[in-house]
């Protein structure tokens, strides 16, 4: 499953974009860090490694609904 792992301090939040096992904690050890997602910037700033989504993307993995809405949103860059 890819999706949010929160960071940052207490009213502070921060995200990592993670691939985990579903049934694991929220912050519990994960395979890969795919990007960061950050709230508190004007606008939310996203980062992604586009790549590597699409190979988990490509093996099976899932997204969160709150992640699926992020990528959607910062499409990945075009090759020239």
């Amino acid at each position: 499953m890819i999706r949010l792992a929160r960071f940052g301090a207490r009213k502070q939040p921060f995200y990592r974009i993670v691939v985990i096992e579903k049934d694991r904690a929220r912050n519990g050890r994960s395979i890969e860090v795919v990007g960061t997602y950050n709230p508190r910037t004007n606008p939310a700033t996203v980062e992604l490694k586009h790549e590597r989504i699409a190979y988990w993307r490509g093996v099976g993995a899932q997204f969160s609904p709150i992640v699926e809405k992020l990528v959607s949103k910062a499409p990945a860059p075009v090759a020239a």
